[in-house]
């Protein structure tokens, strides 16, 4: 596809127009809000300090749920890689795609966006980020359940057991290879976790549990989640 679009670009003639126009009337989203002191991290903050860790020795991968909104709206440097799965939505896609990625890519550092969630399909994949030196950066966005699940139908069902996610990577790390992790409450531990994740453990795949409220979503994926409800959502079954 790289190729035919090359070779497509050179029979066309430049038309920048709509770019024109739509730079002229686009407003820029606004910042996140000055915190308080030791206030719970919110997610658009966390996503600012991402957005500010990207270039274009980097790459993001995106798993399903609000990871795929709020990485929608990175603003991507030249260079810089981006993985997201369309919507066949399979959940725990993203650990899998971090390890093929940073394996194959090896001059870039992979920046993932995992749910709780998610991430609980398919961890094991961390023993073999591990066992080959990767030195991807994973965000574990941790909410307590399957929050995209809860905007198109809630239950139950939607909330999940909590781990002791930074202790389980612990655990299969064992001391054997290069492999650093943090809890983040506040963004103050953030700014520090991302100082040492990209200072001194930058060698280290770093793992860092973000602890965020259960209802801290995009708006994005409110409107989504409405949206599929209304097309496919039904009653419970009393069965």
């Amino acid at each position: 596809m790289a190729e035919f679009l090359s070779a497509l670009a050179k029979k066309l003639k430049k038309n920048s127009t709509a770019l024109e126009n739509y730079s002229r009337i686009y407003v820029p989203p606004g910042v996140p809000l000055k915190r308080e002191q030791n206030e719970p991290l919110r997610v658009n903050v966390l996503f600012k300090h991402i957005q500010a860790m990207l270039s274009g020795d980097t790459a993001v991968i995106a798993e399903t749920g609000d990871s795929w909104f709020n990485c929608q709206k990175l603003r991507l440097p030249e260079n810089c890689g981006y993985e997201f799965q369309m919507q066949y939505g399979s959940i725990g896609w993203s650990v899998g795609a971090t390890l093929g990625y940073a394996q194959a890519a090896k001059d870039k550092r992979v920046i993932a966006c995992i749910g709780d969630g998610s991430f609980q399909v398919t961890a094991q994949d961390i023993s073999t980020m591990i066992r080959c030196g990767h030195r991807s950066i994973i965000f574990l966005i941790n909410n307590g359940g399957y929050t995209i699940e809860v905007e198109i139908h809630d239950g139950p069902y939607n909330v999940i057991k909590n781990w002791d996610y930074t202790g389980l990577v612990n655990a299969i790390h064992n001391g054997e290879g290069k492999c650093w992790t943090a809890k983040v409450r506040n963004e103050d531990e953030l700014t520090k976790a991302i100082e040492t994740a990209t200072g001194e453990e930058k060698d280290s795949l770093c793992f860092i549990e973000i602890l965020v409220h259960k209802d801290d979503t995009s708006k994005e994926l409110l409107e989504w989640g409405s949206r599929v409800a209304a097309a496919n959502s039904r009653p419970p079954n009393p069965q």
